[in-house]
């Protein structure tokens, strides 16, 4: 009964404790994003919206959508005449975004909702496409929060998910942990000061499923046309799908 209790403590305290990683961090979150990645995950970000093909008029949910760096983009290839929803848990990481300075002139067709990843707070088959960026993997239940992302797609809705992983080169992911474990932390607390969201970072990524795992995953939730795509010797994927 301990143990059992222990887990359910747990299950209650993480969602706040990694509410609590992105609301400290949120003021530098975008500048430390560049400085970490030497401002590769703007490339990256790019490359996977631009794989996920929007047409003009689309409606795109942008879940655990952050401070919108891929909402932006998306809202450029939707146009005046599609809408993009920045969805995310984080009040702090929404204000720190909804002011940003863009290559936009007009993002009216741009809006934001704080919410739960594991409980979208939109109807059924409201969405011609999904995406989230690097923010599954710290959703509570991943496969709840996919569920959710299939279930207000429309039929023959797209869904894309760009997330970290492991490099494929034995001594390249030598190097990146080394980089991830030491150097990260270091540099989270020395500049936002916050230790402790940059060591969940590494460690959030540790743990998420390779590519062919997730994959099984999505096939499972009921997505089809399931491929992936490699960046960077494999520090980061993009996972592109289809709802039939």
């Amino acid at each position: 009964m301990e143990n059992f209790d222990c887990k359910k403590k747990d299950l209650l305290e993480k969602p706040q404790l990694i509410l609590g990683y992105f609301n400290s961090v949120a003021r530098r979150y975008d500048m430390m994003n560049t400085l970490l990645s030497f401002g590769i995950h703007h490339v990256w970000k790019r490359t996977a919206v631009r794989m996920l093909g929007l047409n003009s008029g689309d409606r795109v949910l942008d879940v655990c959508g952050g401070t919108g760096d891929l909402a932006i983009l998306a809202a450029g290839d939707a146009g005046p005449s599609g809408h993009v929803t920045v969805y995310d848990f984080s009040s702090a990481m929404i204000n720190a975004g909804r002011h940003k300075k863009t290559y936009l002139s007009d993002l009216k067709h741009v809006g934001y909702v704080q919410g739960d990843a594991q409980l979208i707070s939109f109807h059924d088959r409201s969405f011609d496409a999904a995406m989230v960026g690097f923010g599954i993997r710290n959703v509570i239940d991943m496969k709840k929060g996919f569920e959710e992302i299939y279930r207000i797609l429309k039929p023959g809705g797209k869904m894309m998910c760009l997330e970290f992983s492991k490099p494929s080169a034995p001594l390249f992911r030598l190097l990146y942990d080394l980089y991830s474990f030491y150097i990260i932390p270091f540099l989270g607390k020395a500049i936002v000061g916050s230790k402790q969201a940059y060591t969940h970072l590494p460690e959030s990524i540790r743990n998420f499923p390779l590519p062919d795992e997730l994959t099984d995953i999505l096939k499972h939730i009921g997505f089809s046309h399931i491929t992936h795509r490699k960046l960077t010797n494999g520090i980061a994927v993009i996972y592109l799908a289809k709802k039939d």
